[in-house]
C-alpha cells in the first residue's frame, strides 16, 4: 500500500507540473491533479480540487518556460 501510494503521490506532482495552453486548461490540469491527490490521501477532494487548480495556475502565471 505504501509503494502505491507513492506512485499517485507522483502522479499528482506530476499532473501539477503540466502546464495548458490556456488559464482554463491550467485550472483544469490542476484541480484534476488536486483532487485524485486528496482523494488518495482520504482528504476531500472539493478542497484538493480548489488548491490544485489554484497551484498550478498560479505555477504557470509565474514560469516563462509554461507558455
Amino acid at each position: 500500500m505504501r509503494i502505491s501510494r507513492f506512485f499517485f503521490v507522483a502522479a499528482t506532482c506530476a499532473g501539477l507540473a503540466a502546464c495548458g495552453d490556456s488559464t482554463g486548461e491550467q485550472a483544469l490540469l490542476g484541480g484534476g491533479a488536486g483532487a485524485v491527490g486528496a482523494a488518495v490521501l482520504n482528504a476531500d477532494p472539493i478542497l484538493g480540487a480548489a488548491v490544485g487548480a489554484a497551484g498550478n495556475v498560479l505555477y504557470c502565471k509565474t514560469q516563462n518556460n509554461c507558455n
